[in-house]
């Protein structure tokens, strides 16, 4: 088994949580980044953050209202549409170098999916569920309790 690092930032800003992601990810890949240990980066959100991936398309004018309202609106390099974080959510980015552990991105999205699944199990949510792909996270009837990719 691999060792990975947990980096625990508390409550955060999403710059923060973007900067140690990004540490972690430089970190593996220079030169001594065989023998570097990957990351977990683990936080919650200061405020209310949207982070818009490249297909976040949105209606005109919402990044503005979400601003008014007091809310972060930041769009990142990933897949994805809109999607919310706030205070009282735990936000896990996992920082891996997947050609290492020879695991296909789509095996472990589900591995990751699985994961909260069987979290939400323990909790008393046995009805939760992931959506077949290319649909991601896992969802309560509608309501999505875990988002992956974003």
């Amino acid at each position: 088994m691999r060792a990975v690092r947990l980096v625990r930032l508390g409550r955060a800003s999403l710059g923060a949580s973007l900067r140690a992601q990004a540490a972690g990810a430089a970190a593996l890949r220079g030169p001594e980044g065989a023998g570097e240990p990957e990351r977990l980066v683990v936080w919650e959100p200061r405020g209310p953050v949207y982070t818009a991936g490249l297909r976040g398309e949105e209606e005109p004018g919402l990044a503005g209202r979400l601003r008014a309202l007091g809310a972060e609106v930041t769009r990142l390099g990933r897949g994805g549409r809109l999607t919310f974080h706030g205070p009282g959510q735990l936000v896990a980015y996992p920082v891996l170098d997947l050609r290492r552990r020879r695991l296909a991105l789509r095996a472990y999205v589900a591995a990751l999916e699985r994961l909260a699944r069987d979290a939400c199990g323990r909790l008393g949510l046995p009805a939760a569920r992931a959506l077949p792909p290319p649909r991601t996270g896992v969802w309560l009837g509608d309501r999505k309790l875990c988002a992956i990719g974003g």
